[in-house]
Parts: structure tokens; C-alpha cells; sequence
């Protein structure tokens, strides 16, 4: 049975104008010819998507990319310069930092200021008092003008009011990066609490983590328009494997401007690649199952001889955690002697690694340890799984029940064969 669709966003498309004046007095004197002096910026350009009711939608992309003017859209503080936004609930929504408060009021002042503005009524607010307060945590600070508040204190008051205004839509713009990790928890629980009751959340935030874990689906905005859309940890992966190749142009861009090729090296890294153990996704990007093996190729360049050196490869996830070395150094690998073009395998066997997004590193060291040279984000893949387990390793978890004294029957176990002891391998 389809849900009934609650937002519809129909050919959304917002312009701001940007003045080059750098003063105020530059403003004036050139009020005459202001258009001279001013460019049109579009923040949003021809943005369409529908969301259920009870579906959880994210919204993500770098900064400037529009995220936070399409909520202000949906929210009603902004209007669009071109198409529409038709809206079927309540909405309440958490967007800038401070947003709906007043700063010389108090904090018990603005919990009744802020839910006028989110549609309360005095009596509701009277009765939802005391949960608000308790929620929030900031009771020793309820009579103290918000003005004095921390970050934290502001996120946590507008938070309790937003969610005890009986919201069919929440609309929430990274705030939840600035509270500390208790309220954090706090705050993804009573979002779970709001999607069992089959209300619709749009999330804004820089987490692709965050995204995945909450959000049933995600939008990807780049320069105010969808670059991607689908299931949140496809389109995260879509968007990483952006930023990858954004980082990889820069690069390339920064060696062909004058002046900013490198000195000459021993050795080069040319590129790497992802080689046996990944399938195609529709979207574009590599997919790993976890138990493969893998093989990864290091192409280098030397335009002499070159001898006596090792080779690192890092894998690491989205956030730059690392996850797995492999250094030729400590694998009492001799590498062979090459000039002109070589390539580097390395296999890593029944590799199991967790569901989530992965680049690769790698790195050439002469025989002293030096680095010679370095290629970040070089490479991507994204993991999936059966969703079992949870984290950076795969496990397939055996759970027993110890009952009268007998040897419990296994519920679970790996399908076939074991891990192995050791995490990588390198070859040829």
C-alpha cells in the first residue's frame, strides 16, 4: 500500500543578488548604478523530488551547495523565485543556530515564544512544559537570558520545543553537530520515536554516517542542483566518489598551473586501481563484498632506475579513519628494480571488511623511509552486506544459550570457511 505523499517540490529554483560593493559607502555612491555592482547567484536551480509520509529524506553536499536554503524553502522562511513547494502537515523546523529566539529574553520566555512560532497554543505549551524543560537539560539555566546560552544550551532548547510541537514534518539543519554525545543520543532516539510514528523527517548534515544510519533515502546538491538521488548509503557513495574526483582534479589542475608541477622525483605515483573482486553499481561506483579477495594495482613512474624502495597502501573510510595498512617494509618484501613504468599488486584475501564507503592511499618511501611520493583519495569502493553487523570489520556472530547444563546448539555462524588470521597479503 503506497503512502500518502505529505511534500512535493516542484521545479524549485532560488536567486540571491550579490553586491561587489565593499562598503556601505560604496553602496551609496554607487546606488545610481547598483547593477553595475551587483551579480545574480542561483542557490537552487530547478530542484524536483516528492516525500512520503513517514519517510526520512537527508540532504547533502558541500557547503554552498544549496541544503540549507532548500529547508528554509520547505519551511516557509524563504520563497522561491521559480517553481513550488506544496506542503501537507505540521512542520517544525530547526535550521539556524538561535533561530526563533530572542536574546534578551529568558530561556523560559523563549520555550513560549519559540511554540507560538511553531503553532502552540498557550494551554499546549502550559502542558508540555515541564517535558520540554526536562528534555532540554538547561533547568538551572530557564530564567537566564539566552544571550548567555552556549551553542549547546541554544541547540538543546530548540530541539525540546521543536519535538513537543507535534510536528508531522521535522525539518532539522546540523544542528545535531553541535550538542555533545549524550544529547546527541537523546536527540537520534526521539527521531527513531518520530519515524515509528510514522512522521516525515528532512535531514541536513555533513555525516554521511548520520545520513545512513537515520535517513531512509538521500538528496545530493551540488551548485543547487541534484547530482544524485536514491537509497542513502547509494547516494553517499555517489557523493564520496565526488569528492573523490574533485580532489583528484584539484590535484592535477594544481601540477599543470604554471609553476606548480613538482620538482623532478625518483619515482611517481601515477594512479591506482581497483582491480579483481568488485562488481559495477548502476550509479557508477565500485562495490565490494565482504569475504572477497581484492587486488589493487600501484602504477609508478621512475624516469631512472630505481632501487631500494617500498611501497604503503592505507585503506580508510569516508571520514579518514584509518582501517587497514599494508607496508612492503614489514612483509620483508624486496620489491625488483624498475625504470620507466611498473605496476604494484596488492592482494588482500577474503578481505572482511563492514559495510560503508572506503578510499585508498599510497605512498612510495625511498630505502632510507622518506616518502618519494604520495596519492591520496586515489581510490573508491563501497561495501555492502546483509546488514547483520555493524562497523568497520564484517563478523558473522555465533550466539548460544547456556541452559541446564547441556552444549547449546549455534544460531548462527559464518556460511563457508573461516577468516583468516592475517588482515592483508601483497603480491606481484
Amino acid at each position: 500500500m503506497s503512502r500518502p505523499e505529505v511534500i512535493r517540490i516542484d521545479g524549485v529554483s532560488k536567486k540571491f543578488t550579490v553586491h561587489k560593493d565593499k562598503s556601505l559607502k560604496e553602496r551609496v555612491v554607487n546606488s545610481g548604478r547598483s547593477r553595475l555592482h551587483a551579480e545574480e547567484y542561483w542557490a537552487l536551480q530547478d530542484v524536483s523530488f516528492s516525500i512520503d509520509a513517514g519517510e526520512s529524506i537527508g540532504l547533502a553536499g558541500a557547503n554552498g551547495s544549496g541544503k540549507s536554503t532548500l529547508l528554509k524553502i520547505i519551511g516557509g522562511i524563504l520563497t522561491p523565485d521559480r517553481g513550488k513547494v506544496h506542503i501537507r502537515g505540521r512542520i517544525a523546523a530547526l535550521l539556524e543556530l538561535g533561530a526563533g529566539f530572542h536574546p534578551d529574553l529568558t530561556g523560559r520566555e523563549n520555550v513560549y515564544l519559540n511554540g507560538s512560532v511553531l503553532g502552540l497554543s498557550e494551554r499546549e505549551i502550559d502542558r508540555q512544559f515541564d517535558s520540554i524543560v526536562d528534555f532540554s537539560g538547561i533547568g538551572d539555566f530557564l530564567d537566564t537570558q539566552v544571550k548567555f546560552y552556549s551553542s549547546g544550551m541554544y541547540v538543546r532548547l530548540a530541539f525540546a520545543v521543536a519535538v513537543h510541537s507535534d510536528p508531522d514534518i521535522l525539518l532539522v539543519d546540523e544542528v545535531l553537530a553541535v550538542g555533545d554525545e549524550p544529547f546527541q543520543r537523546k536527540c537520534i532516539d526521539k527521531i527513531r520515536d518520530f519515524q515509528e510514528e510514522g512522521r516525515s523527517i528532512i535531514l541536513v548534515s555533513h555525516s554521511a554516517e548520520q545520513i545512513v544510519d537515520v535517513c531512509d533515502r538521500a538528496v545530493v546538491l551540488d551548485r543547487g542542483a541534484i547530482i544524485a538521488t536514491g537509497k542513502a548509503p547509494d547516494a553517499m557513495s555517489m557523493l564520496h566518489q565526488w569528492y573523490q574526483q574533485q580532489l583528484l582534479d584539484a590535484s592535477e589542475a594544481a601540477k599543470a598551473a604554471p609553476g606548480g608541477a613538482p620538482p623532478p622525483r625518483p619515482c611517481t605515483i601515477d594512479g591506482v586501481e581497483l582491480l579483481d573482486g568488485l562488481t559495477d553499481h548502476p550509479d557508477g561506483f565500485k562495490i565490494f563484498e565482504p569475504g572477497s579477495s581484492l587486488t589493487v594495482g600501484i602504477d609508478l613512474q621512475a624516469p631512472d632506475r630505481l632501487d631500494a624502495y617500498a611501497v604503503l597502501l592505507n585503506v580508510e573510510t569516508d571520514r579518514g579513519q584509518h582501517v587497514l595498512g599494508v607496508d612492503s617494509r614489514k612483509l620483508d618484501l624486496e620489491l625488483p628494480s624498475f625504470r620507466g613504468s611498473a605496476r604494484i599488486l596488492v592482494t588482500l584475501p577474503r578481505l572482511y571488511l563492514g559495510e560503508g564507503d572506503f578510499s585508498f592511499n599510497a605512498v612510495v618511501l625511498n630505502e632510507d623511509g622518506f616518502e618519494i611520493d604520495n596519492l591520496r583519495h586515489a581510490a573508491f569502493m563501497a561495501v555492502r552486506s546483509d546488514g547483520t553487523t555493524v562497523g568497520f570489520v564484517k563478523a558473522f556472530p555465533e550466539v548460544r544459550l547456556e541452559a541446564g547444563g547441556r552444549r547449546p546448539r549455534s544460531t548462527g555462524g559464518e556460511p563457508s570457511g573461516r577468516a583468516p588470521s592475517h588482515a592483508a597479503d601483497a603480491g606481484r
